[in-house]
């Protein structure tokens, strides 16, 4: 089953409170909001899929409490970023400084702010060239490293600022380098 979306014309376009709205009385539905205004309805994610974000978003949350280095987000967390688009990465990681310098009204709803980090974990009806492209609007829109995961390939694609792309291919683990200090990501029992 693969996202659903729907142009919304320029008449009926959503304030950020009425799309904030929309989302909290459809909890059981994903919906994320494209920089030209439009809805991305996304399907649940299935028992394998589910299974590899929660152990994705432990291993984050573990490191972060040993580092006390920012805050930890999970894949129903919504970013707006500083393009409009408002996404939901499946892990999300903002350095504590950053995150502490936006006042607590801007922290409950939708934060406006890019992450430091970013991780999205593909599902196998996710088309590559649009989460691709998804990497692609993190990184202009303040991203500085992201990881696409592709279990089905066993590829992971980086993204980091100032850089190209680079894919691994079967890594046995990721380092989260100078974003990420000290964090290492064991592969083997996320494949």
């Amino acid at each position: 089953m693969t996202a659903l979306l729907i142009k919304v014309p320029p008449s009926t376009v959503l304030t950020d409170d009425q799309f904030y709205d929309l989302c909290r009385a459809n909890p059981d539905i994903k919906i994320e909001r494209t920089a030209h205004g439009e809805l991305l309805f996304m399907p649940p994610t299935g028992g394998e899929t589910g299974k590899r974000n929660a152990k994705l978003t432990s291993r984050f949350v573990v490191w972060n409490e040993a580092t006390n280095a920012g805050e930890v987000f999970d894949s129903s967390t919504c970013f707006k970023l500083p393009n409009g688009a408002e996404r939901s990465p499946d892990v999300a990681w903002i350095a504590r400084d950053r995150w502490a310098a936006l006042p607590l009204t801007s922290r409950e709803k939708f934060p406006p702010i890019a992450p430091d980090f970013v991780l999205e974990l593909m599902s196998p009806s996710d088309s590559l060239s649009a989460a691709q492209a998804k990497m692609q609007e993190y990184l202009e829109n303040g991203v500085r490293l992201g990881w696409l995961m592709n279990r089905q390939r066993r590829e992971v694609e980086v993204y980091q600022i100032g850089q190209a792309k680079e894919t691994l291919i079967n890594p046995t683990q990721l380092l989260g380098g100078d974003i990420l200090p000290d964090f290492v990501l064991n592969m083997v029992s996320l494949w």
